[in-house]
């Protein structure tokens, strides 16, 4: 039970950031640009629910994500577990490979908002992979 309460709250936590970062990527028209992939910031609102953005990823991967941070609120699942590990280690391999995430985390790339919510988006993801590992 408590694991599982960790879960959510770890996943809950992501979302938001996840959330915060669509929002700020929107507002500051950040496409996504991972490895040979690249937005463009007059389609971001098109790729931010195809592709995601700098800062969040895409809209199926976040509806997944709160669908099944749900189901594990309401009652133990594993599939539902293991969805939310399988999203949190996506989403820390998309943090790193995202072009403006990689500038941000430099101390010469540093922003009072976006930098902060790239760390944290990263660690919560992990956190999110962890808390769904089996015991």
């Amino acid at each position: 039970m408590e694991r599982r309460r960790q879960l959510v709250a770890v996943s809950t936590a992501q979302l938001a950031v996840q959330a915060a970062g669509l929002a700020v990527a929107l507002r500051r028209r950040h496409p996504y640009e991972a490895l040979w992939m690249h937005g463009r910031p007059d389609a971001i609102l098109r790729d931010s629910v195809l592709m995601g953005t700098a800062l969040s990823a895409p809209m199926p991967m976040l509806v997944t994500h709160a669908a099944m941070t749900v189901v594990v609120a309401g009652r133990p699942s594993r599939p539902a577990a293991w969805t939310l590990r399988a999203l949190g280690a996506a989403n820390v391999g998309g943090y790193l490979a995202e072009r403006l995430v990689r500038r941000r985390l430099r101390p010469s790339g540093w922003d009072a908002l976006e930098s902060p919510l790239a760390a944290v988006g990263i660690g919560l993801a992990a956190g999110m992979a962890a808390c769904a590992a089996e015991p």
